[in-house]
Parts: structure tokens; C-alpha cells; sequence
């Protein structure tokens, strides 16, 4: 089939390339504009116009793709399908109506629960047993139109917000190609989704990462995970920021530990650190003080040592 292909960021690159690996012909691939990064704000290109340079294919970077001379740009394609991973933009009616099959959109989560931004990290997060990715059609809602497939994806007990997305990233790929596949052949199937039992979720921002010690061990682990590696959790200790990598919950623990103020450290050793909570402690494992590589616990408390009692926070 001719595709216009629209996507931005890392997650969109493995289906991009799955595409041209199916012998579809992506004629053009909308993106983001360049954007300023790093300290001398040089201007950077997102990962899909990077990959789609890399295969010869047309790059097209609308700031608004509503205005009315971005839909007539891409009228002149004369697409069979839009397929749209991540792009960033909500598209007008006057585009998700434009190709032969409509916009087809693969959205990291099973709709219709986590509609909306940073699926990915809200599973780990909220402790979901199961991800997975759905391809659907897209109407004018955001994530609401029809389901056309699903893929589950079960997570592991050390699941991050990185490893996940790089399983859902490729999950998404595959899925894809089947998705075009059934829809060549008429085939694919249109599910309404139950919007009722639709949930959504929040931009991720980063002082969601600022841990807050009066929830619990289990709840502090998966938030530890899900922002691995952005924008990772992070707390003050003497003034400076440090970053929480990698925790455990703690096994079990003595009526006397948990008589503990939230964010006092229970116990020390030379590779050992833990940490009261509101309810459980947590092991520190791999964390990075302000200024510092990222280490290990036995590391870190070898250059900076830290005592029983010591409070974690802002002072």
C-alpha cells in the first residue's frame, strides 16, 4: 500500500521500518519539527525523520497539521493509509478521512484502558500484571475509535518504563503489518470500543519523580521502575538531589523499625541501605548523587557515607 507515515519519537521507528520491511511504500513521513537540545541548543532531528532520511523517504515537519495548506500537502500523495505512531499532533477530520482505508494508530496500551499520553509508564507504575498494544481506527476522540487488534504483553517483576517500551515497541511493529494485512485482504474487523470502561492517563512530568516517603515500599518500587530512565525518581539527601535507579521491597521488618518516620534510613551497612516508608522499607540498590555517575549501593555509600537515622527529603 502507499503510506504516509506519522510518528516522532523512538517508539515510532521499529514500525516505520517494519513497514518498508514489508515492501509497503511509505511515501512520506510527517514528523515533529527540530528541536533545540543540549546545552549549546543545537537543533536535533527526531528519531523519525532520522530513520525515514536514512531510507531516501520525504520528510514533512508541520507545526499545526490542521492548517489548511498541511491537508492539501498531503492530498498530493494520494495515500491508500495514514499510519500514525506517536506523532503528537491530533488530526482533523479532513485527514483521518482522507486515504482509501482511513488512519490506522497503534497505541501502546489495550484500549480502552490508558487512553491518553504515557501508557507505558502508567502500567508499571499502577502494577499492571499485563500491557500490550492496539491497533484502531482513528476517529476525531483521542484513542477512541474502532479496535481493530490487540497484542498482550506480560510484565516482569523488574519491568521498566524502558524495557517495556522497547517490548511494546516492537510489539506495535508486528502488529501493524498484520493490521495492514487484514485490512488488504477485508478482513479486519471494527470493534466499538466500551467507553465506560475506558481509563486515561497523565503526561508524565518530572516532579512526578520527587518520591513522596509516606506511600508505601511496593507503591515507591514500581514508581522507581516506571520512571526508568525518564525522568526517574529522585529524592534530597544533605541538600543534594539523588536519583533512585533500582529498589526492593524489604522482606519484612520489626515493630520497632516501623515506628520509623516515612524517609528515615532503618538500617546500613557497607552494601546495604534501607529505608522506612508509610508502610514496608525499601533497599536502595543503584543510585546517582547530583553531579555523579550512576552506581551501586556498596559504591556509593563508599565515597558517600550515610547513617542510621539520616532523613531523606527536602530539609
Amino acid at each position: 500500500m502507499r503510506v504516509i507515515f506519522m510518528g516522532t519519537p523512538d517508539f515510532s521507528v521499529g514500525t516505520l521500518e517494519a513497514l518498508l520491511k514489508a515492501g509497503h511504500e511509505v511515501v512520506l513521513a510527517v514528523t515533529q519539527p527540530d528541536k533545540p537540545k543540549g546545552r549549546g541548543n543545537s537543533m536535533q532531528f527526531p528519531p523519525v525523520k532520522e530513520t525515514a532520511l536514512l531510507h531516501g523517504i520525504e520528510v514533512y515537519q508541520p507545526r499545526k497539521i490542521r492548517e489548511p495548506e498541511c491537508i492539501a500537502y498531503l492530498e498530493n500523495y494520494q495515500a491508500d493509509i495514514i499510519v500514525v505512531v506517536a506523532f503528537g499532533q491530533i488530526l482533523p477530520k479532513e485527514i483521518l478521512e482522507m486515504p482509501k482505508y482511513g488512519c490506522v494508530n497503534v497505541h501502546a496500551s489495550l484500549l480502552p484502558k490508558y487512553r491518553g499520553a504515557a501508557p507505558i509508564q502508567w502500567a508499571v507504575i499502577n502494577g499492571e500484571k499485563v500491557s500490550g498494544v492496539t491497533t484502531m481506527r482513528m476517529d476525531q476522540g483521542l484513542d477512541t475509535g474502532d479496535i481493530i487488534m490487540k497484542q498482550e504483553v506480560a510484565l516482569t517483576k523488574e519491568e521498566t518504563g524502558g524495557s517495556l517500551f522497547e517490548r511494546l515497541a516492537q510489539t506495535g511493529a508486528d502488529l501493524l503489518i498484520r493490521t495492514l494485512q487484514a485490512i488488504e485482504q477485508g478482513s479486519a474487523v471494527y470493534t466499538p470500543q466500551d467507553h465506560q470502561a475506558a481509563t486515561h492517563t497523565s503526561i508524565i512530568k518530572k516532579q512526578l519523580g520527587e518520591i513522596d516517603w509516606s506511600k508505601s515500599a511496593q507503591e515507591l518500587e514500581r514508581l522507581v521502575r516506571g520512571l526508568n530512565p525518564w525522568p526517574s525518581a529522585y529524592t534530597q539527601l544533605h541538600g543534594k538531589t539523588l536519583k533512585i535507579w533500582k529498589t526492593t521491597v524489604a522482606e519484612s521488618q520489626t515493630e520497632e523499625e516501623t515506628g520509623l518516620e516515612p524517609g528515615t534510613v532503618a538500617a546500613v551497612s557497607k552494601n546495604s541501605l534501607t529505608v522506612q516508608t508509610a508502610k514496608g522499607r525499601l533497599l536502595l540498590e543503584e543510585v546517582q548523587l547530583e553531579g555523579k555517575k550512576r552506581m551501586t549501593i556498596d559504591a556509593f555509600l563508599r565515597g558517600f557515607p550515610v547513617e542510621a537515622g539520616t532523613k531523606f527529603g527536602k530539609e
